[in-house]
């Protein structure tokens, strides 16, 4: 979320404490962990290998952007140049004008110094939401649906609120990493 990433961990510390919010990273770091290592595992032959990354536009300039989200320390994005590094294509995923439209009301909520005020901006971003999420996961599934070619692998990083597989074409086989990883308790109040 660039810019309001700080806010947001602020919003958080100041909700849930710092303790909490250490012990979200610390979770969150382990996740990343067993994820890359159950993606490595797959045995994968990296060349037909396609990845897709949830807020990562279609741009021309998607791989500039995983170095610098890697460089700053981005769990995800380390994991991805990996991939790229064994051979695997990274493909510009979401639309740039819907990712827009949802930051533009995350950044107008985080400015809201009032609790009142934030609290039903949030209730008024959390309806739009829904419509953006929806769209999100239709575009995000055609642009799959278009480039995962018959032979190859793709793998979406994708957050646990998306709903992109039940859009898929029928001829793509769908296989849940994450839901064999040991982290459901951990994740529950993000």
């Amino acid at each position: 979320m660039g810019s309001v990433a700080e806010p947001l961990k602020k919003e958080y510390i100041i909700r849930y404490g710092l303790k909490k919010w250490d012990e979200h990273i610390e979770a969150i770091n382990s996740m990343w962990q067993g994820i890359r290592q159950k993606i490595f595992d797959l045995g994968l032959d990296y060349h037909k290998t396609k990845v897709y990354q949830d807020g990562l536009p279609v741009c021309n300039k998607e791989l500039a952007i995983a170095y610098d989200l890697a460089k700053a320390g981005n769990e995800n994005y380390k994991i991805i140049l990996e991939l790229v590094q064994r051979g695997a294509n990274l493909v510009g995923t979401e639309d740039p004008g819907l990712l827009l439209e949802e930051y533009s009301y995350i950044k107008a909520v985080t400015k809201i110094d009032n609790l009142e005020e934030k609290e039903k901006a949030i209730r008024n971003y959390e309806k739009k939401a829904l419509d953006i999420l929806k769209r999100r996961d239709e575009y995000i599934a055609n642009r799959i649906n278009r480039t995962l070619i018959e032979g190859e692998t793709g793998i979406l990083f994708i957050g646990l609120r998306h709903k992109v597989d039940e859009k898929l074409s029928k001829d793509i086989e769908v296989s849940y990493l994450i839901y064999r990883l040991p982290f459901k308790e951990s994740c529950k109040k993000w």
